[in-house]
């Protein structure tokens, strides 16, 4: 036996509706942000960084800038400058695709999302590992040969821009000052 049962919304004025209600939010800017939440983690004091490897529109990897596993971090101890530079920190793209090597991940073809534009030895390195696209969020000392390698090589690079229309309606539930 077969029922009729009536509609009672016009289904093209909803789904237009619920469309310009609940506009998802663009992979590059999902993903971007995933790699700002991934800065909030960084140890050293000078540059929070996060990165982010994708693969297939799958995250791959994450990292962060900070020490070496088991060694002081900045916060606690300060860092460690020589020639101007925090040697004590691995850079995030730099942690980001070490994982991907100690658990046996591919990073040919992936991208990667960067809070800020990659230094030279990052850039070399990204490149060496096989990704294809170069999403960051914010200039940062961009060095002129990184950006030569980058368009020799044919890899593409985009700067994103975090629209917070796609933000305004996260909730933390109640934060606390501490």
């Amino acid at each position: 036996m077969e029922e009729n049962i009536e509609k009672s919304y016009d289904t093209n004025a909803s789904i237009d509706f619920i469309k310009a209600k609940y506009e998802r939010i663009p992979w590059n800017q999902y993903f971007m942000a995933q790699s700002v939440l991934l800065s909030l983690r960084s140890t050293c004091t000078r540059l929070e960084v996060g990165a982010t490897l994708v693969k297939d529109r799958r995250i791959i990897a994450g990292g962060y800038n900070g020490s070496v596993s088991g060694d002081h971090h900045c916060i606690d101890d300060g860092c460690y400058i020589v020639d101007g530079h925090c040697i004590r920190t691995i850079h995030a793209e730099m942690n980001a695709l070490l994982q991907c090597a100690k658990l046996g991940i591919s990073t040919e073809g992936a991208e990667i999302y960067v809070t800020h534009f990659p230094c030279l030895p990052c850039t070399k390195a990204i490149l060496q590992a096989g990704v294809k696209k170069i999403y960051y969020l914010n200039d940062y000392r961009n060095n002129e040969y990184a950006m030569e390698l980058i368009k020799h090589v044919g890899v593409e690079v985009e700067q994103v821009q975090l629209e917070s229309k796609y933000f305004e309606k996260l909730s933390f539930g109640e934060l606390h000052d501490q």
